[in-house]
């Protein structure tokens, strides 16, 4: 009989703590962020090149870029370029669950401006993504030619 009701006590035990309210919600609660495909263009002109990338969100909620920065230049910017072939500022781009954020020529793009010296092809620059509800993601973004075009 003392079994009985340790077993009964265990088997309660483990049922109640998996209905804690206190448990972490699972991961696929929240954006889950991956960028890839990350180039600048080495620039024409010694201050100023375009950042391109795709961020990818198999989260079950949104997320929102809010910014960049870059040890190579002192000021990065984010654009979309209008239906009149217009750059326009952004203050932030969507990132939606499930979806990507494409950042690409003749489309949304980041500004690198102020470089203390011109990128050429074959280096990497440092940007630093800033996101609202996620940690900060660091990418190496290599400088391609100026006629580079993705293979995507």
């Amino acid at each position: 009989m003392t079994r009985t009701f340790a077993a009964a006590l265990l088997f309660s035990a483990t049922t109640l703590a998996g209905c804690s309210s206190s448990a972490a919600a699972p991961a696929y609660d929240t954006p889950v962020l991956k960028v890839t495909g990350a180039y600048i263009r080495q620039p024409v002109t010694d201050d100023m090149a375009a950042g391109y990338f795709t961020v990818t969100n198999t989260g079950r909620q949104p997320d929102t870029l809010t910014g960049a920065t870059s040890d190579a230049a002192t000021s990065v910017t984010m654009h979309r370029t209008t239906a009149q072939n217009q750059m326009e500022p952004v203050k932030a781009f969507s990132v939606p669950a499930g979806g990507r954020l494409v950042l690409r020529t003749g489309g949304d793009h980041l500004m690198l401006m102020g470089f203390g010296k011109k990128p050429t092809v074959g280096e990497t620059i440092t940007l630093r993504l800033r996101f609202a509800s996620s940690d900060s993601i660091t990418v190496r973004t290599p400088v391609e030619p100026t006629t580079y075009q993705p293979s995507n």
